[in-house]
Protein backbone atom coordinates (compact mmCIF):
# COMPACT_ATOMS: atom_id res chain seq x y z
CA UNK A 1 0.00 0.00 0.00
CA UNK A 2 2.74 2.50 0.48
CA UNK A 3 6.64 2.38 0.98
CA UNK A 4 7.96 -0.57 2.87
CA UNK A 5 9.90 0.13 6.21
CA UNK A 6 13.27 -0.97 5.74
CA UNK A 7 14.39 -4.63 7.61
CA UNK A 8 11.24 -6.04 5.74
CA UNK A 9 11.57 -9.28 4.09
CA UNK A 10 10.47 -9.76 0.69
CA UNK A 11 11.24 -11.92 -2.52
CA UNK A 12 12.91 -10.78 -5.79
CA UNK A 13 10.46 -10.09 -8.35
CA UNK A 14 10.53 -12.01 -11.40
CA UNK A 15 7.56 -11.96 -14.82
CA UNK A 16 5.10 -14.08 -14.45
CA UNK A 17 5.03 -17.02 -16.89
CA UNK A 18 1.84 -15.72 -17.94
CA UNK A 19 2.24 -12.57 -18.77
CA UNK A 20 3.34 -12.95 -22.27
CA UNK A 21 -0.35 -13.37 -22.86
CA UNK A 22 -1.23 -9.65 -22.23
CA UNK A 23 -0.28 -8.29 -26.39
CA UNK A 24 -2.94 -10.78 -27.01
CA UNK A 25 -5.54 -10.21 -24.70
CA UNK A 26 -5.04 -6.37 -24.53
CA UNK A 27 -6.90 -6.29 -28.72
CA UNK A 28 -9.66 -8.28 -26.81
CA UNK A 29 -13.27 -5.94 -26.34
CA UNK A 30 -13.81 -4.98 -22.91
CA UNK A 31 -10.01 -4.57 -22.14
CA UNK A 32 -8.38 -1.56 -21.92
CA UNK A 33 -4.50 -1.39 -21.74
CA UNK A 34 -3.65 1.61 -19.28
CA UNK A 35 0.63 0.45 -18.97
CA UNK A 36 2.39 -2.07 -19.57
CA UNK A 37 1.41 -4.47 -17.39
CA UNK A 38 -1.86 -2.91 -16.39
CA UNK A 39 -5.28 -3.44 -17.43
CA UNK A 40 -8.93 -2.20 -17.03
CA UNK A 41 -11.71 -5.05 -17.77
CA UNK A 42 -14.53 -2.76 -18.54
CA UNK A 43 -17.55 -4.00 -16.87
CA UNK A 44 -16.03 -7.34 -15.81
CA UNK A 45 -18.27 -8.08 -12.48
CA UNK A 46 -21.40 -5.79 -13.19
CA UNK A 47 -23.59 -8.60 -13.11
CA UNK A 48 -22.47 -10.05 -9.88
CA UNK A 49 -21.76 -6.64 -7.73
CA UNK A 50 -24.85 -7.01 -5.59
CA UNK A 51 -23.28 -10.71 -4.15
CA UNK A 52 -20.29 -9.12 -4.03
CA UNK A 53 -21.45 -6.67 -1.82
CA UNK A 54 -23.18 -9.46 0.35
CA UNK A 55 -19.98 -10.36 1.02
CA UNK A 56 -18.61 -7.57 2.02
CA UNK A 57 -21.21 -6.89 4.76
CA UNK A 58 -20.26 -10.23 6.23
CA UNK A 59 -16.91 -9.20 6.14
CA UNK A 60 -17.91 -5.71 7.72
CA UNK A 61 -20.13 -7.65 10.61
CA UNK A 62 -17.44 -9.03 12.31
CA UNK A 63 -14.35 -6.98 11.29
CA UNK A 64 -16.12 -3.19 11.21
CA UNK A 65 -14.93 -0.17 8.83
CA UNK A 66 -12.38 1.75 10.70
CA UNK A 67 -10.82 4.97 9.20
CA UNK A 68 -7.07 4.32 10.22
CA UNK A 69 -3.80 6.37 11.09
CA UNK A 70 -0.93 6.97 9.08
CA UNK A 71 2.39 7.17 11.01
CA UNK A 72 2.40 10.83 10.71
CA UNK A 73 -1.02 10.90 12.49
CA UNK A 74 -3.05 11.80 9.61
CA UNK A 75 -6.76 9.89 9.77
CA UNK A 76 -7.36 8.76 6.37
CA UNK A 77 -10.28 9.79 4.67
CA UNK A 78 -11.27 6.44 3.21
CA UNK A 79 -12.74 3.69 5.72
CA UNK A 80 -10.91 0.19 5.63
CA UNK A 81 -11.36 -3.34 6.80
CA UNK A 82 -9.79 -6.68 5.81
CA UNK A 83 -10.43 -10.13 5.20
CA UNK A 84 -7.82 -13.46 4.80
CA UNK A 85 -4.97 -14.49 6.08
CA UNK A 86 -3.65 -11.49 6.44
CA UNK A 87 -4.78 -7.44 6.94
CA UNK A 88 -3.25 -4.29 5.54
CA UNK A 89 -2.98 -1.60 8.55
CA UNK A 90 -1.70 1.20 9.55
CA UNK A 91 -0.83 3.06 12.50
CA UNK A 92 1.44 5.03 14.80
CA UNK A 93 4.00 2.26 14.53
CA UNK A 94 3.49 2.03 10.58
CA UNK A 95 2.13 0.00 7.52
CA UNK A 96 1.99 -3.78 7.40
CA UNK A 97 0.31 -6.84 7.61
CA UNK A 98 -1.37 -8.27 10.62
CA UNK A 99 -2.86 -11.75 11.10
CA UNK A 100 -5.28 -10.42 13.59
CA UNK A 101 -7.60 -7.26 13.71
CA UNK A 102 -6.28 -5.06 16.10
CA UNK A 103 -9.48 -3.55 17.26
CA UNK A 104 -10.91 -7.02 18.54
CA UNK A 105 -7.74 -8.78 18.55
CA UNK A 106 -9.71 -11.93 16.50
CA UNK A 107 -8.38 -13.37 13.23
CA UNK A 108 -9.21 -11.38 10.10
CA UNK A 109 -12.55 -12.78 8.42
CA UNK A 110 -12.11 -15.47 6.10
CA UNK A 111 -11.48 -14.86 2.30
CA UNK A 112 -14.84 -15.31 0.65
CA UNK A 113 -14.32 -17.90 -1.80
CA UNK A 114 -16.75 -15.16 -4.17
CA UNK A 115 -13.46 -13.08 -3.83
CA UNK A 116 -11.14 -15.70 -4.73
CA UNK A 117 -12.95 -17.13 -7.78
CA UNK A 118 -13.27 -13.24 -9.29
CA UNK A 119 -9.39 -12.92 -8.36
CA UNK A 120 -8.84 -16.30 -10.40
CA UNK A 121 -10.53 -14.89 -13.12
CA UNK A 122 -9.82 -11.45 -13.26
CA UNK A 123 -6.33 -11.94 -13.25
CA UNK A 124 -6.44 -14.86 -15.86
CA UNK A 125 -8.62 -12.29 -17.94
CA UNK A 126 -5.60 -10.36 -18.10
CA UNK A 127 -3.17 -12.88 -18.72
CA UNK A 128 -1.66 -13.36 -15.77
CA UNK A 129 -3.00 -16.56 -14.90
CA UNK A 130 -2.28 -18.61 -11.86
CA UNK A 131 -2.79 -16.33 -9.03
CA UNK A 132 -4.12 -17.23 -5.34
CA UNK A 133 -4.87 -14.30 -3.23
CA UNK A 134 -4.81 -14.82 0.48
CA UNK A 135 -5.64 -10.80 1.13
CA UNK A 136 -8.20 -8.68 0.33
CA UNK A 137 -8.21 -4.67 1.80
CA UNK A 138 -11.74 -3.70 1.52
CA UNK A 139 -11.83 0.70 1.24
CA UNK A 140 -15.44 2.48 1.12
CA UNK A 141 -15.25 5.87 0.01
CA UNK A 142 -17.95 8.51 0.87
CA UNK A 143 -17.90 11.75 -1.06
CA UNK A 144 -14.77 13.79 -0.59
CA UNK A 145 -12.47 10.85 0.16
CA UNK A 146 -9.63 9.74 -1.68
CA UNK A 147 -6.25 8.02 -1.79
CA UNK A 148 -2.82 9.90 -2.46
CA UNK A 149 -0.33 7.79 -4.99
CA UNK A 150 1.07 5.13 -3.33
CA UNK A 151 2.80 1.54 -4.30
CA UNK A 152 1.65 -1.42 -2.91
CA UNK A 153 5.23 -2.87 -1.61
CA UNK A 154 4.32 -4.74 2.11
CA UNK A 155 3.81 -8.02 0.15
CA UNK A 156 6.52 -10.40 0.07
CA UNK A 157 6.08 -11.38 -3.35
CA UNK A 158 5.77 -9.04 -6.31
CA UNK A 159 5.50 -11.73 -8.85
CA UNK A 160 1.47 -11.98 -7.87
CA UNK A 161 -0.53 -9.54 -9.77
CA UNK A 162 -3.08 -7.06 -7.65
CA UNK A 163 -6.68 -7.08 -8.58
CA UNK A 164 -8.56 -4.08 -7.80
CA UNK A 165 -12.64 -4.22 -7.84
CA UNK A 166 -14.44 -1.19 -8.81
CA UNK A 167 -18.69 -1.29 -6.76
CA UNK A 168 -20.92 2.03 -6.94
CA UNK A 169 -19.82 5.22 -7.51
CA UNK A 170 -17.86 6.16 -10.12
CA UNK A 171 -14.18 7.70 -9.19
CA UNK A 172 -11.13 8.80 -11.07
CA UNK A 173 -8.70 6.19 -11.04
CA UNK A 174 -4.87 7.44 -11.03
CA UNK A 175 -2.16 5.37 -12.00
CA UNK A 176 1.99 5.97 -13.02
CA UNK A 177 4.88 4.77 -13.09
CA UNK A 178 7.52 3.54 -10.56
CA UNK A 179 8.53 6.96 -9.32
CA UNK A 180 5.87 9.40 -7.78
CA UNK A 181 7.15 11.93 -9.98
CA UNK A 182 5.69 10.52 -12.84
CA UNK A 183 2.85 12.30 -14.09
CA UNK A 184 -0.09 9.66 -13.49
CA UNK A 185 -3.18 9.12 -16.37
CA UNK A 186 -6.49 9.48 -15.08
CA UNK A 187 -9.32 6.71 -16.05
CA UNK A 188 -12.81 6.78 -14.91
CA UNK A 189 -13.86 3.40 -13.00
CA UNK A 190 -17.58 2.51 -13.05
CA UNK A 191 -19.50 -0.40 -10.84
CA UNK A 192 -18.03 -3.30 -11.89
CA UNK A 193 -14.61 -2.23 -13.69
CA UNK A 194 -11.80 -4.62 -12.76
CA UNK A 195 -8.19 -3.09 -12.57
CA UNK A 196 -5.50 -5.66 -12.80
CA UNK A 197 -1.73 -5.06 -12.49
CA UNK A 198 1.55 -6.83 -12.42
CA UNK A 199 4.61 -7.70 -13.93
CA UNK A 200 6.09 -4.14 -15.02
CA UNK A 201 3.40 -3.06 -13.79
CA UNK A 202 3.36 -4.33 -10.53
CA UNK A 203 5.11 -1.29 -8.21
CA UNK A 204 3.41 1.73 -9.87
CA UNK A 205 2.36 4.60 -8.19
CA UNK A 206 -1.73 4.71 -8.02
CA UNK A 207 -4.31 6.42 -6.19
CA UNK A 208 -7.74 7.71 -6.05
CA UNK A 209 -9.15 11.49 -6.91
CA UNK A 210 -11.58 12.57 -3.89
CA UNK A 211 -14.93 10.83 -4.71
CA UNK A 212 -17.50 13.43 -6.13
CA UNK A 213 -21.45 13.49 -5.06
CA UNK A 214 -22.96 10.31 -6.99
CA UNK A 215 -25.74 8.00 -6.09
CA UNK A 216 -25.70 4.17 -7.20
CA UNK A 217 -28.79 2.10 -6.73
CA UNK A 218 -27.03 -0.30 -4.99
CA UNK A 219 -24.62 2.13 -2.56
CA UNK A 220 -25.97 5.12 -2.37
CA UNK A 221 -23.81 7.63 -2.03
CA UNK A 222 -20.60 5.49 -1.50
CA UNK A 223 -17.62 3.82 -3.93
CA UNK A 224 -16.30 0.10 -2.11
CA UNK A 225 -13.12 -1.01 -3.69
CA UNK A 226 -11.43 -4.14 -2.84
CA UNK A 227 -7.76 -4.66 -3.25
CA UNK A 228 -6.93 -8.23 -3.58
CA UNK A 229 -3.39 -9.06 -3.19
CA UNK A 230 -0.76 -12.38 -2.23
CA UNK A 231 0.58 -10.49 0.66
CA UNK A 232 2.57 -13.56 2.52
Amino acid sequence: MVPMKPGVRRRASRPLAAYDLFADLAATPGREVIADGAMILRGFLRDEGEAILRAIDSVAARAPFRRMVTPGGFTMSAAMTNCGRAGWITDRRGYRYTDVDPESGRPWPELPALFVDVARRASAAAGFRGFVPDACLINCYEPGARLSLHQDRNERDFTAPIVSVSLGVPAIFLFGGAERSERPGRWRLEHGDVVVWGGPARLAFHGVVALAEGKHPLTGSRRFNLTLRKAL
